[in-house]
């Protein structure tokens, strides 16, 4: 499963970008730091990355980079299919001849690290800078006190808006603040533009409201995990996304993918969309004429001083127990979250670093600058090893629509919290 921005539209969105911004250069200056305990022996190395996680480019790189660092060592970089990989991962973890690296995706941790195979790392944090990881790749990697996974990058979603339509409303700064948010959405609601499209079941968009309300949509209770949508703060963060989601003329019972919010958005009529920032690539392919027409900015918060929280999807690297070369995996790990690799990856792919100081290095591209802005508030989904099952048949979004259509939100939510209690607490 690729637990990074759901639905598969924004992972295609965030593909469609990939290569858009300058190519950055690697010195591997990390890959030469030692893991601790003298140089690790040369050996060959198998590390698998998922298909288009990176470019060629960047890769290719990367490998020459690191075996120049390491005399003798050499670098298998095994591509792998989304397609079933959760089944060959486990399978991998289980074996006696696991890859030495593997990249997951980030809500995915829980779940491998739950099988026992996955290399306990939480004695290198320091030294891979762990006080600067950003908490959305940080927070998943961290079970029971102990980090498995090292965040690698990262994606969140930001407001596409349409320049023309903000400046015919009279609107010359995006909001910073929900209220703001609000006034300016309604303003735009007029003259046979839509204020904003928002389909009624963009659950990571309540995600974040209702984190930005103090709540979440799961909480761990001793060893059982309790839904926690019938709550005062997930009420209050139903109730915001209610009041921006009448201001469109969005579908009560449907995701961004049906339609495809890219293409309502390309025919110039709407405002507002709340996407990666990758987005934009395919509403300029969907309609040329809107490419000098589109802006971004964070998903505004309840304060001018904080962004609205966000859903982080991305990646982790983990390292399998039953790797041959435990120092040399270290070191691969340690090259590929490090500064070179992380400055050339955001640079080239247009990904968040896994670092909050290295968000300067996305300057220079508009939509991927933004989208670190959010990312210092970004959150990842409850950190349970069933979480997949919540999201097979998504009582969230069964929620939400109910809620749009009248039913009681505290009926509604305690339904649905329900259902998410018993995934959570069902042994896989």
């Amino acid at each position: 499963m690729r637990s990074r921005l759901l639905p598969a539209a924004a992972a295609l969105a965030l593909a469609a970008v990939a290569g858009l911004s300058a190519c950055g250069s690697s010195d591997s200056s990390d890959s030469s730091d030692s893991a601790g305990g003298g140089t690790p022996a040369p050996a060959k190395l198998t590390v698998w990355i998922m298909q288009d996680s990176m470019s060629d480019g960047v890769l290719s790189r990367f490998k020459t980079g690191f075996e120049a660092a390491h005399k003798g060592t050499t670098l298998d970089i095994q591509i792998q299919q989304w397609d079933g990989i959760g089944q060959k991962i486990t399978s991998a973890l289980a074996s006696k001849d696991a890859p030495d690296v593997m990249e997951v995706g980030n809500t995915q941790v829980a779940q491998y690290a739950a099988s026992g195979g996955v290399k306990d790392l939480t004695d290198k944090v320091a030294d891979l800078q762990g006080s600067d990881w950003i908490p959305g790749l940080a927070e998943p990697g961290r079970i029971d006190g102990k980090q498995y996974g090292i965040p690698w990058y990262a994606a969140n979603r930001v407001v596409i808006y349409n320049k023309d339509l903000f400046a015919k409303a009279g609107i010359t700064t995006p909001p910073k603040t929900r209220d703001e948010w609000i006034q300016d959405t309604t303003k735009l609601n007029t003259g046979g533009d839509d204020g904003i499209y928002l389909p009624g079941q963009t659950w990571y968009a309540l995600a974040g409201f209702v984190w930005d309300e103090g709540g979440d949509l799961a909480v761990k209770d001793g060893d059982q995990w309790k839904g926690a949508l019938d709550t005062p703060q997930a009420k209050a963060g139903m109730a915001f996304y209610q009041q921006l989601q009448a201001l469109g003329k969005g579908p009560k019972d449907a995701d961004e993918a049906k339609p495809l919010q890219a293409d309502v958005f390309a025919k110039g009529k709407t405002a507002q969309i709340i996407s990666v920032p990758g987005g934009a690539a395919i509403i300029e392919k969907s309609n040329p004429a809107m490419k000098d027409k589109i802006g971004f900015f964070p998903i505004p918060g309840k304060t001018a001083d904080k962004p609205g929280a966000v859903f982080t999807g991305g990646s982790d690297l983990v390292i399998p127990e039953a790797s041959q070369h435990q120092a040399l995996a270290y070191e691969v790990v340690k090259a590929l979250s490090g500064t070179a690799f992380q400055t050339d990856m955001a640079k080239e792919m247009s990904y968040v670093p896994n670092r909050t100081s290295l968000a300067s290095v996305l300057a220079d591209n508009p939509g991927a600058s933004v989208m670190a802005v959010g990312a210092a508030n970004g959150h990842a989904t409850p950190n349970s090893p069933n979480w997949a099952a919540v999201e097979a048949n998504n009582p969230i979004k069964q929620y939400m629509t109910q809620v749009l259509t009248g039913a009681d939100p505290h009926a509604a939510g305690k339904t649905a919290s329900e259902a998410i209690t018993k995934a959570l607490n069902t042994a896989s």
